[in-house]
């Protein structure tokens, strides 16, 4: 059974050399990239069509595709499905951006 739980994140918009950066909150342990992350802040940017997601010594990276939305969203949020008792993340929504990013 899929589950899809979606769930409001930090957001710094930063923008450099071709890249973007933000923050995002994990409330529970996700999965991306086959890498398990623990719940927390990380930092994560995005480089061309990869995702890379920072804390501390812990990261992960993921190929992504970028969509844009008709509209901007009011708040970043991750959307993640819980498959076999793993929550794997499937997107993110940018807030203050009309960007959503979404894991390949």
């Amino acid at each position: 059974m899929k589950k899809t739980a979606v769930f409001f994140a930090l957001l710094t918009g930063t923008v450099f050399a071709g890249s973007k950066s933000f923050t995002i909150s994990l409330p529970e342990t996700v999965n991306i990239g086959g890498t398990t992350l623990k719940a927390g802040d990380y930092k994560a940017e995005l480089q061309d069509q990869k995702l890379i997601i920072k804390h501390g010594h812990e990261s992960a990276e993921t190929a992504v595709k970028v969509e844009t939305a008709d509209k901007k969203y009011g708040n970043t949020s991750v959307s993640y499905a819980n498959e076999n008792g793993t929550n794997k993340m499937e997107s993110i929504q940018v807030g203050g951006t009309n960007m959503k990013v979404v894991v390949e």
